[in-house]
């Protein structure tokens, strides 16, 4: 079918992408030239001078705009776009789906994917591979418009999931939208702390670094999300702070029974989380290995692992300095299966540290 990508940037680029992977015809604009020529460029869309060149006899509009002008700019296209239906990928529900007005046409979206990337000149179809796609339809929702939104994400490789929008907008406060805030928020006292005359950042440890590895993404995106998003990211900040007070009152106690049913409580949540990516979480072994800052190391490890078979569930590398080198860390199912591979690796001169990726 004819498809109109409204937005060029790095997630409609990669919509379009998939879209042409499938066989449409995919005509794009951006109000911004240079996304539309990278757009172009990158072998996405043909380029239109217009928003109603772009939507004339289309069957699907795809609207990829900023949070802040998505609401306006689907009402503007589903004036112009005739009888197409209109949806959009944008990671707020409620405002948008308000501004739709109960259009018939209309089907919001959201797929929970992305990038640390931005542009589109990084887009790609891949991204959607697996990944969950809201869809928020509404009881005046067409059911054919519905059938074919659904039928174009699952042709991208998504799993398309109904919900309703404001739903959506408390579901991911509380899975993304809180997760930056607190991020931010440990990064910023951490870089703001002296103790003793010691600057904390210059001592980071691995827990910092993974807790703040969202700290600081893109500003133009993210006071968006947040000022879009408010209300539900402050009751689930609420919520947090609720806890939080809750860990004061037991350190202040010296209650450990409280905190160690906490931290009991968490790893099940987080053996939960796991499940949906690893059969049997409770199953995976860290191994970190250290390793020299120089060229063919990663290969040389990883076909030592594979020629054994022994198979990488998941890999990291943290890199501490050219002279220091790094730490990898490598996830493997079975302990059996960790201690052969930590003796493989120890054989050749490395020093490997086994632990259980889910604690007892």
């Amino acid at each position: 079918m004819r498809v109109a990508i409204i937005g060029t940037g790095l997630m409609g680029a990669s919509v379009a992408l998939a879209a042409r992977a499938r066989g449409d015809d995919v005509v794009g604009w951006d109000p911004d030239p240079d996304a539309l020529a990278a757009a172009v460029r990158r072998g996405a869309v043909d380029p239109a001078g217009s928003v109603e060149a772009a939507l004339a006899d289309v069957e699907l509009a795809v609207v990829a705009t900023p949070i802040a002008q998505l609401p306006s700019t689907v009402a503007a296209v589903l004036v112009a776009a005739g009888d197409a239906t209109v949806t959009d990928v944008g990671s707020t529900k409620a405002s948008v789906v308000g501004a739709a007005a109960g259009s018939p046409r209309f089907v919001g979206g959201h797929p929970i994917c992305g990038s640390e990337t931005r542009g589109p000149e990084n887009a790609t179809a891949g991204i959607f591979e697996g990944a969950t796609w809201f869809l928020t339809p509404v009881a005046q929702t067409d059911p054919a418009a519905h059938r074919l939104v659904h039928g174009f994400v699952t042709d991208a490789g998504a799993t398309p999931v109904a919900i309703d929008a404001d739903a959506h907008d408390r579901l991911v406060a509380l899975t993304s939208h809180v997760p930056h805030v607190l991020a931010n928020i440990v990064a910023n006292q951490t870089g703001a702390s002296r103790v003793e005359g010691h600057e904390p950042l210059t001592h980071a440890g691995g827990s910092l670094r993974d807790m703040t590895r969202i700290a600081g993404a893109n500003p133009r995106i993210w006071v968006d999300i947040f000022l879009d998003n408010a209300e539900s990211i402050r009751g689930e900040l609420a919520e947090h702070r609720r806890r939080i007070q809750q860990v004061e009152a037991a350190l202040s106690q010296g209650d450990a029974g409280f905190l160690a049913r906490w931290i009991g409580e968490a790893s099940s949540n987080r053996r939960r989380m796991l499940e949906r990516e690893y059969p049997d979480p409770g199953e995976l072994q860290r191994l970190r290995v250290h390793i020299p800052d120089r060229p063919g190391v990663l290969a040389g490890i990883t076909q030592a692992l594979g020629a054994e078979r022994i198979n990488i569930e998941d890999f990291e590398l943290h890199h501490m300095s050219p002279e220091r080198g790094g730490t990898l860390t490598v996830l493997v199912a079975g302990e059996g299966e960790a201690l052969r591979a930590a003796a493989l690796l120890e054989s050749q001169g490395y020093s490997v540290v086994v632990s259980a990726v889910i604690g007892e």
